[in-house]
């Protein structure tokens, strides 16, 4: 069997584009792969094209040849766009191999250690704050909103819920997304003391709406500075978090937030490979590692958590799907990694998000259960992306973006 040519699909995913790369081979198997063409990956699927030229003729089954192969090949310009690009096509390898021997993914590494995960609802809030009406959702525009959308959470099985920085300052809540120079702000990056009032505002409204038994999470992402991030630190001690989370290039930094905090602190969304984590890990600057599969590739993010083990740190998946292929790459990395801790999914999505597929994932009492079908467990219905062509540029992008 031989990679014989590949094709690349895009579709409407409501606040994003969803980006699918289909690896053709000559025995008729399609390995399927999702990548994220968002904020701050503009022009990706060229460098996926470009790669997957290389790669026709190869053995699909080699994948960690063909991952050394393309890591050699870029190795001049390592990480970024390059490594999103060796990513969707490692990962549509490992679809080609476990359709090819009849066994889903996540058992290629020394077999399946769980059937069911526990899952967070990121975002939570997030979004219905910037896209209630595309997500056909109640808007949240006050703390009252929030505190009911903290009751729906706990009332649909939730037992934690992650959201992000807001400000009151216009009468009604809104993102703050400075850090990526997306509200005002960048480049200072400081915390004005109204975005403290009202993050402290958001978290007691969700704690009040979803009870003591659902687990908070909050996520500053990169847009304060290591000043503002311990005052928030701070400011949120009493809410016991499940954890923190603070994305910076600066293990130093990172190591000071963890020192100053009372709960656990996660990171490191951003960074690329077992050399990129190898410094935040010596110096003990995150208890919980956040890996991107779509961003590192299957192979890779499994050995970034093995490297986490060996540190006694937990790892979890970062979730950035815009069509669903994502998640679920992302849950079959949950079911066969020893120290992973809980799974980021998005709950408020698009109504045809999951049209894309041949199958979604499905949530019940806060766990997810992981696909057991052969490759990923799903296909890609291409007529279902073709009636959802690519929306312009000018819609915003999802909150989350690079570190989401």
């Amino acid at each position: 069997m031989k990679i014989s040519g590949f094709k690349l699909l895009h579709a409407d995913a409501g606040f994003c584009n969803a980006h699918f790369l289909g690896l053709e081979t000559t025995d008729g198997v399609i390995g399927w792969s999702e990548f994220a063409e968002h904020t701050g990956t503009a022009g990706l699927s060229g460098v996926v094209t470009k790669l997957c030229e290389l790669v026709v003729g190869m053995d699909p089954m080699g994948i960690e040849r063909i991952a050394a192969f393309l890591r050699g090949r870029t190795f001049q310009a390592a990480g970024g766009m390059n490594q999103h690009a060796i990513a969707a096509i490692v990962n549509a390898l490992f679809d080609i191999k476990g359709k090819a021997l009849g066994v889903p993914v996540h058992a290629l590494f020394g077999g399946t250690l769980r059937t069911r995960v526990p899952v967070y609802w990121s975002r939570c809030g997030t979004n219905r704050i910037m896209h209630s009406e595309l997500m056909q959702k109640p808007p949240v525009r006050t703390f009252n909103d929030v505190r009911v959308l903290g009751a729906e959470a706990r009332e649909r099985g939730f037992t934690a819920i992650k959201t992000d920085a807001v400000s009151m300052a216009g009468g009604q809540l809104s993102m703050v997304r400075q850090g990526m120079a997306m509200t005002p702000g960048y480049p200072e990056l400081n915390l004005e003391p109204e975005t403290l009032k009202s993050i402290v505002g958001l978290l007691s409204a969700f704690r009040e709406g979803a009870g003591p038994d659902v687990q908070l999470m909050f996520d500053v992402n990169c847009h304060f500075r290591t000043e503002g991030v311990l005052k928030i630190i701070r400011a949120l001690e009493s809410f016991d978090l499940l954890w923190f989370e603070f994305d910076i290039l600066s293990p130093q930094s990172l190591s000071l937030a963890r020192r100053a905090a009372h709960f656990p602190i996660a990171s490191l969304e951003t960074v690329y490979g077992r050399q990129g984590l190898r410094p935040y890990l010596e110096a003990a600057a995150v208890d919980v590692t956040i890996i991107d599969i779509m961003w590192n590739g299957y192979l890779e993010a499994i050995k970034m958590a093995d490297l986490c083990a060996a540190y006694d740190v937990n790892a979890a998946p970062h979730a950035y799907s815009g069509g669903g292929l994502g998640d679920i790459m992302s849950a079959h990395f949950a079911a066969a990694v020893p120290n992973v801790r809980i799974m980021e999914i998005d709950i408020d999505e698009v109504p045809w998000k999951w049209d894309f597929l041949s199958d979604r994932l499905t949530v019940t009492d806060g766990h997810l259960a992981i696909p057991q079908a052969p490759g990923w467990g799903v296909e890609v219905d291409e007529s279902a992306i073709a009636r959802r062509p690519v929306h312009s540029v000018g819609r915003a992008a999802p909150s989350g973006g690079s570190g989401a």
